[in-house]
């Protein structure tokens, strides 16, 4: 079975996942700076897929970097991959108090279902369960054995998936992997 270092390229000088978690971790990444400040009184989905009210992003990948273009930040590969991002208000609450203050943090989360079984997709489908942890990462106490780090601050405890060829691929089953369980 690969490991997840094995499939990484630079991407806007930086180094990340060429699968899914590539686009999943910038999709992400972009909740931890953007979301509250756009987030619509009015409730419901954007043009993008984002509704900041009910905490959920649903749609095409293509709209994940807030730009309709058949590309998710300039790569066509998975931009036709449907994607659901959840998250929390602890995960809206660490972004808005900088990322390492349990009083705002302990608990947030952020899941990612990516599914490139869609026409025209990549046939990359992956699950994946992020936590905060704090930034002594492994030390912390909010870490679950069996996941890795990801940003610093936050641990992957599930991440599994499969390749247009059914090969199936688990790079962190934590222990427990429940969402809010280590908290």
């Amino acid at each position: 079975m690969p490991n997840r270092d094995d499939s990484f390229k630079e991407v806007k000088g930086k180094k990340i996942g060429l699968k899914s978690l590539a686009i999943v971790s910038l999709a992400s990444a972009a909740l931890l700076g953007s979301v509250l400040p756009q987030a619509s009184a009015a409730g419901g989905f954007n043009q993008y897929g984002y509704n900041y009210s009910a905490r959920i992003f649903s749609g095409p990948a293509d709209g994940v970097d807030k730009v309709l273009n058949g590309k998710v930040w300039g790569d066509p590969t998975y931009a036709n991959d449907h994607l659901v991002m959840k998250w929390n208000a602890a995960w809206d609450s660490c972004n808005a108090h900088g990322y390492n203050d349990p009083a705002y943090c302990a608990g947030a989360w952020d899941t990612n279902e990516w599914n490139g079984n869609t026409p025209g997709g990549s046939g990359w489908s992956e699950h994946i369960k992020i936590i905060w942890v704090g930034s002594a990462g492994e030390n912390s106490s909010y870490w679950v054995d069996g996941g890795y780090s990801v940003w610093g601050n936050y641990e992957v405890i599930s991440d599994r998936a499969m390749d247009p060829e059914h090969m199936k691929y688990v790079w962190a089953a934590g222990s427990p992997n429940g969402l809010g369980s280590s908290k």
